[in-house]
């Protein structure tokens, strides 16, 4: 288990307002701090106690103390803090070998919590990071655990927009050929966030929110020459991304918004020359600080005991195929 160390200091002078202004809502930016540098932050007044590894806990003392500063003058918010943890550098200093904390989301139909590591991995990288990827098969979570968070953020006022988006890409049927308008074609492809979104609030809250614009769910193309402020925004599907999608989504992305980019590597629908966006994100971005990668495995497959069967089925002919060639 990694060191751990001790750090107490007070900050003066004492003001009721002013510490208020650094905790923030109900401990809102202590707890962002706790969750983003894994450490575990305790105050009593203007006396705080901060542990956990030792370069976690030095940088952590440093940004209370900037924050501390800063909250003479101006009212902090969860994007400031966000800003400064960025300035801090962070992700540098988080020991990878530091076991994720629990994440609960707090929806209408109760308390979810990540089942296995995997998924308390997930849940955890997605409270820390802006910009996040969950790799592997259906079943595991990856949509559903994304969905639940953004509606926790929405609930809790930290975002002001839930956009959910998928690539219509056809699975062997041209979208030309399917009936109605162009909404109605698409309408088919995003279809499980809907069936998410439902579980999470309601239909009739999330029909309320579609119509007032703070829930979109639009194909991938209409994401073209935005910019995502204060949002949540989660990418389903990526699989079926291009290279340029994928570059055009990621950087979407602007001040106070998180991303989610879910999807299934072996289940590429693109034409058979073309290199999944995904897969090319996941080539170019993995070392890439502020980032964060989640990957799946049929063990972690919540739905009936089948589908990890059925999933180790043909991952085991691939692997044959992969070294044998596809039979005939």
């Amino acid at each position: 288990m990694p060191a751990r160390t001790t750090s107490e200091f007070t900050l003066d002078p004492a003001d009721a307002e002013r510490l208020a202004n650094l905790a923030g809502p109900f401990d809102g930016h202590l707890r962002l701090i706790e969750l983003r540098l894994g450490v575990e932050i305790a105050s009593r007044g203007n006396v705080f106690r901060i542990v956990g590894p030792p370069d976690a806990v030095n940088t952590t003392e440093r940004l209370v103390r900037q924050l501390w500063r800063d909250a003479e003058t101006e009212t902090l918010t969860e994007p400031a803090v966000h800003l400064r943890l960025t300035e801090a550098d962070a992700e540098r200093v988080v020991d990878e070998e530091v076991e994720p904390q629990e994440v609960a989301i707090r929806v209408k139909r109760g308390t979810i919590r990540g089942r296995g590591a995997n998924q308390a991995k997930y849940l955890h990288a997605i409270a820390t990071h802006d910009i996040n990827f969950g790799i592997g098969p259906a079943g595991t979570g990856k949509t559903f655990l994304a969905v639940a968070s953004a509606v926790e953020a929405l609930n809790d006022s930290r975002v002001q927009r839930l956009i959910l988006v998928r690539p219509a890409v056809e699975a062997g049927e041209k979208l030309g050929f399917l009936p109605g308008d162009l909404t109605q074609k698409v309408d088919p492809y995003l279809r499980p966030l809907y069936d998410a979104l439902y579980e999470m609030l309601g239909v009739e809250k999330v029909v309320k929110l579609l119509e007032k614009n703070v829930i979109e769910i639009a194909p991938l193309a209409y994401m073209r020459g935005r910019t995502l402020n204060d949002a949540y925004v989660i990418l389903d599907e990526a699989q079926n991304t291009t290279i340029e999608q994928m570059k055009m989504f990621l950087t979407r992305i602007g001040y106070g918004s998180t991303a989610v980019v879910t999807g299934d590597l072996t289940q590429v629908d693109l034409p058979k020359h073309q290199k999944s966006g995904l897969k090319d994100a996941l080539d170019v971005l993995r070392n890439v600080n502020g980032i964060s990668f989640t990957f799946f495995e049929s063990r972690d497959v919540v739905r009936h005991p089948l589908v990890a069967r059925i999933v180790n089925a043909y991952d085991a002919r691939d692997a044959v195929d992969a070294q044998t060639g596809p039979a005939a």
